[in-house]
């Protein structure tokens, strides 16, 4: 559902994925990016959404299992 939500809001995605930090700042370039690319830059922005989306659910996959990834 996340990644679906990251094609059209990528800021809000980052947002649930409990990135508050990144989400503001991905918010504060994706605005003038849009308007100003005419949406040629839109696809960086989904792209690193879905990074982090999928980053957030491998850690909690990894503290689920009690997994550490130390090495």
């Amino acid at each position: 559902m996340n990644y679906v939500l990251a094609l059209f809001l990528p800021p809000l995605s980052i947002l649930l994925t409990g990135r508050l930090f990144t989400a503001l700042i991905v918010l504060i370039i994706w605005i003038p990016a849009i308007i100003f690319s005419g949406g040629l830059t839109h696809p960086m922005f989904i792209l690193l959404a879905w990074v982090l989306i999928y980053q957030s659910a491998e850690d909690r996959r990894a503290r689920r299992y009690g997994h550490r990834d130390d090495t």
